[in-house]
């Protein structure tokens, strides 16, 4: 009898925090199938901590190259010194060119994934991406679990991240500040893909004030670039939230904000992380499409105006307008926040 133990798949797992969340959903669905299967996951070193906070990865290997760096020599070395490893299957979750190179030089027999940018010979187990009935990112991902004469699971597993408790609190002490004995509501204002994702941050101050009118905590998540946005808003607020923009790190942040009990995001990879540790959520779409990568948590709500010129998927509003997200009002989102409350 075979040993699933034999099992081992090497992930090449998407660069975007978003994706990396999506992604274990992928990961739930291999071990769902094969419960004794070893899962690895190569990406770049920044998204591990992710990785790190979902028990169904067995390790993660940090890839050193830049992004977009196609460093060939380098790919190939790197892919021949995991040869050692004895992967049985590899997963595509990119679809470049250059980042298949390494599963091939790793000997690794079967090697799964999209057609992508021309990767004949690179990949063996080629799929043809049907967008109609793989609407979603979160499909796709899965797709490439399943044998390819099989359909995506009805029900998909959504991604459940396990943040440190421990971490959260050391990281409060750090900031010197208390465990919070009233609700708090988490607001993640960033969009790293450009201001066409980004509500304004009036209407976050907006939000701000009638949660801490309501008695709640108030914290701002951002990373660095993130910090004149979270800043602004604090102002707006005058002063009452605590601003963490660009004081912590990803794995800080995800512990941090598993003591939220709501939070308000743009479409962003925190939204994703909010969604995977089971808050309460306001996602806010503008440019981007909620049908493509939508939260997967049933405790989203999602703000969407589908007008005419959405989703345009443009870093910046191409009309000038951004009526996509300057129409959607604090005060709906005010409403859906606390309404349990």
């Amino acid at each position: 009898m075979a040993n699933n133990r034999q099992d081992k798949i090497l992930v090449m797992g998407p660069s975007w925090v978003g994706d990396m969340v999506l992604a274990q959903s992928l990961f739930k669905t291999l071990k769902q199938q094969k419960p004794d299967c070893i899962i690895e996951v190569a990406a770049p070193a920044w998204t591990l901590p992710l990785l790190e906070r979902m028990p169904e990865v067995d390790a993660s290997i940090a890839l050193p190259f830049k992004h977009g760096q196609l460093a060939l020599k380098e790919r190939i070395r790197f892919g021949r010194s995991l040869k050692d490893r004895h992967y049985t299957q590899s997963i595509m979750l990119t679809n470049s060119l250059k980042s298949a190179i390494l599963p091939a030089t790793s000997g690794i027999k079967r090697r799964t994934g999209f057609l992508g940018e021309m990767r004949y010979g690179l990949l063996n187990d080629i799929r043809l991406l049907d967008k109609t009935k793989l609407p979603r990112t979160v499909d796709r991902f899965v797709a490439l679990g399943v044998n390819a004469d099989a359909g995506i699971p009805s029900a998909i597993p959504n991604p459940s991240l396990v943040a440190s408790k421990e971490n959260a609190q050391t990281c409060l002490k750090r900031l010197e500040v208390d465990i919070p004995q009233v609700p708090v509501l988490g607001l993640c204002p960033g969009a790293e893909y450009g201001e066409a994702k980004r509500w304004p941050i009036e209407y976050y101050a907006e939000v701000a004030r009638a949660a801490y009118a309501h008695g709640w905590q108030v914290w701002l998540f951002g990373s660095e670039k993130d910090v004149p946005f979270t800043a602004e808003i604090n102002r707006l607020s005058n002063m009452v939230c605590l601003d963490l923009g660009g004081r912590t790190k990803l794995g800080d942040a995800i512990d941090l904000m598993s003591l939220c009990d709501a939070v308000v995001s743009n479409d962003s990879g925190l939204m994703h992380v909010a969604a995977a540790l089971d808050k309460k959520l306001v996602a806010i779409y503008g440019s981007s499409d909620p049908h493509h990568t939508p939260p997967m948590s049933s405790k989203a709500v999602i703000e969407y105006l589908g007008l005419e010129c959405s989703p345009c998927f443009q870093r910046e509003c191409p009309l000038g307008h951004l009526n996509c997200l300057r129409q959607i009002q604090p005060t709906n989102v005010i409403s859906a926040l606390l309404t349990e409350y």
